[in-house]
């Protein structure tokens, strides 16, 4: 019998077959910048009032504090009972162990109110970042974090201004004991520190934490999750070591958001004793 060679026509088809990628594989998809872009919730297409689930997040933890703050100092006992004691004990942290250590009474009576709302909003809406169907916190996309630095920017400004009117500027952008020829160095560079670089770097280290914490979680829970349920067998065994790593990376977010809420309120209250200073 003869063979007769294949058409090209014919071979079309089983190249075709053979270079055509599997779709049946299973695919991971890994953590995304997209994550704080979610879609809008409420008000989609409104410029000013567009509503996605952070900007929801962001004010369910406003009414949180509220009411957990007022539950807890609204009936104010002698011998506080677990909860005022917590609540009590929070604020007691933040007023001796930040404000007064570096204002003193005085001043730290003044901007209390600013510090201790600035510790617990950071510490509350980072928080969110490790509970269980949120997974993302509030101060990791910039707007919160840009807003409580220009909070504190305005409060160590206004602090200076009003103490020493027209010493803090003039000392702050010619430091005295400088020679005169080198302020066209100095007065540039310390414009940028003071007036530029405090600002940016409260809020980007604020905002970079949060941002990696919220991707090595999601990195670790979504790859345990790939390798239990889509690929089985043997992968088992490295969906335990990437849980293994994603809880200790819980707690790692804990200490690290914790650590966050009490930088930026410490910064912010070293800025404005810094305006405060009698050197000016």
């Amino acid at each position: 019998m003869l063979e007769t060679p294949l058409s090209a026509a014919a071979l079309i088809p089983a190249l075709a077959f053979a270079t055509a990628p599997a779709t049946d594989a299973p695919e991971f998809k890994g953590p995304s910048i997209l994550d704080f872009f979610p879609p809008a919730i409420f008000f989609e297409g409104n410029e000013f009032f567009e509503m996605n689930r952070i900007m929801l997040l962001r004010l369910v933890i406003v009414a949180l504090i509220f009411i957990l703050f007022w539950l807890g100092t609204r009936k104010m006992q002698l011998v506080p009972g677990r909860f005022q004691g917590t609540i009590e004990m929070g604020l007691e942290f933040v007023r001796k162990g930040i404000v007064e250590d570096l204002l003193g009474q005085k001043d730290g009576k003044r901007f209390l109110p600013l510090i201790t709302t600035i510790f617990f909003l950071v510490l509350f809406m980072n928080l969110t970042g490790i509970v269980p169907g949120i997974n993302i916190a509030g101060t990791s996309v910039i707007g919160l974090p840009l807003v409580l630095a220009v909070a504190a920017y305005i409060a160590f400004i206004w602090a200076g201004l009003r103490k020493h009117p027209w010493a803090f500027l003039r000392n702050a952008l010619f430091p005295p004991g400088v020679p005169p020829f080198l302020y066209i160095i100095v007065t540039p560079i310390e414009f940028i520190s003071m007036f530029v670089l405090r600002p940016v770097t409260l809020t980007l280290r604020l905002l970079m934490n949060m941002i990696v914490g919220h991707l090595l979680l999601v990195l670790f829970f979504s790859a345990t999750a790939f390798f239990m349920v889509e690929l089985g067998g043997w992968w088992i065994a490295a969906s335990a070591v990437t849980l293994a790593f994603g809880t200790a990376f819980t707690f790692f977010e804990i200490l690290v958001s914790v650590l966050q809420a009490y930088v930026f309120a410490l910064l912010t209250t070293v800025y404005i004793q810094l305006a405060l200073a009698d050197e000016h």
